[in-house]
């Protein structure tokens, strides 16, 4: 019988409560992170906001989310770590939208914020200019959600998924304050600058932490989002990373390590050079290995696998290819390099766009069960 839309989208639909005999999510990705052998590789995704929508018009069920028809493990919960400027829409049209962000600078946006911004304005163009930012980043109750948060983290409890504290940090997260010609150029002629700009900003996203931990949230892990790779290498030395960035880096991941907590680091682009220096800071997994920028488990696997576990690298550029074989073959291909031994999550190696249709990742899911079991 020919394969239908309808069988096709059920087959792909995922829902880590109905595995019999299975581990739980929060057992399975602890596991996986511990580079020990679960029961299968876990599974959790990035689509955009504008991706979902299409697939809300193409078979995703109503008033579902993409999280759970495909059965995505890993929830997030997050703090506001910024210095909480008023947001503020300057100009619009029917193609772009044009705003201030809670760090003070300004964004040019599409509006279904289907890509990158870009940036027309950050608030850091000198030192001098730092000491009115630090002054707005002191940690105080107002900066959760408690109330959202704490029905999120006892949802994901009921369904035994795996909770993370989610926060930007590092050199990704002062992008927001400054450009990158300027953040680079500081940290060359100003590293002491640029050292207590990542202090003060990651002490401030512990402290949050800690504040949540003290109510209850006793998150399996933390996520830190810090971009630090470009096409063919990292954007700055290891050397850098190591003087300017892995002291705080160091001292969050022990607080979460003393208090039981897995620690994952996403970083975008080629990190490759960065990697020996991100596992003596302590990061217990690397997330997304863009496959574009060079990072392929088949090459960082036998290198670094007993070190460190590694989360993502599966081509989104494939997910688009006509030809469907393509990406069932960069699943398996790319699973066989990174199951053995454990220590392998499924993610796409960035995000899923908006022109991936909702049939093809349906497809996509079913290659990631198939070929992702022990």
């Amino acid at each position: 019988m020919a394969d239908t839309r309808s069988a096709r989208q059920e087959r792909g639909a995922g829902n880590p409560r109905q595995e019999r005999g299975a581990m739980t999510s929060q057992e399975r990705v602890r596991t996986a992170i511990s580079r020990r052998v679960p029961d299968r590789v876990p599974i959790t995704d990035g689509p955009w906001a504008a991706t979902v929508r299409r697939w809300e018009d193409e078979g995703l069920p109503q008033g579902k989310s993409a999280a759970d028809h495909f059965g995505y493990e890993i929830v997030t919960i997050g703090a506001d770590t910024s210095p909480r400027f008023p947001v503020k829409v300057l100009e619009e049209n029917d193609e772009y939208i044009m705003e201030t962000t809670q760090t003070g600078g300004i964004r040019r946006n599409h509006r279904d914020y289907s890509t990158t911004p870009e940036i027309v304005d950050c608030p850091i163009k000198k030192p001098e200019d730092w000491p009115a930012i630090r002054e707005r980043l002191k940690p105080d109750i107002k900066r959760m959600d408690w109330a959202s948060a704490w029905n999120t983290y006892q949802n994901a409890r009921e369904r035994g998924l795996y909770v993370v504290y989610g926060v930007a940090s590092g050199y990704d997260l002062l992008q927001s304050y400054a450009r990158s010609e300027h953040l680079l150029n500081f940290m060359a002629l100003e590293p002491e600058l640029v050292k207590e700009m990542v202090d003060i900003t990651s002490d401030l996203a512990l402290e949050c932490a800690q504040m949540m931990y003290e109510e209850g949230f006793h998150f399996d892990g933390a996520w830190f989002y810090n971009d630090m790779g470009y096409r063919n290498s990292s954007l700055f030395s290891p050397a850098m990373y190591r003087d300017l960035i892995a002291p705080a880096d160091r001292r969050r991941n022990d607080w979460f390590h003393e208090h039981g907590m897995q620690t994952i680091l996403h970083s975008c682009g080629c990190v490759k050079g960065l990697i020996p220096s991100l596992i003596d800071a302590g990061f217990d997994c690397l997330q997304p290995l863009e496959v574009k920028a060079g990072m392929d488990l088949r090459e960082l696997k036998p290198q670094y696998g007993e070190r460190i576990a590694f989360f993502g690298g599966v081509n989104t550029m494939l997910m688009e290819d006509p030809d469907e074989s393509k990406i069932e073959e960069e699943i398996r291909v790319k699973f066989a390099a990174a199951m053995p031994g454990g220590g392998y999550l499924y993610h796409s190696d960035h995000s899923i766009p908006k022109d991936v249709s909702f049939a093809r990742y349906t497809f996509v899911m079913e290659c990631v069960r198939k070929y992702g079991r022990y």
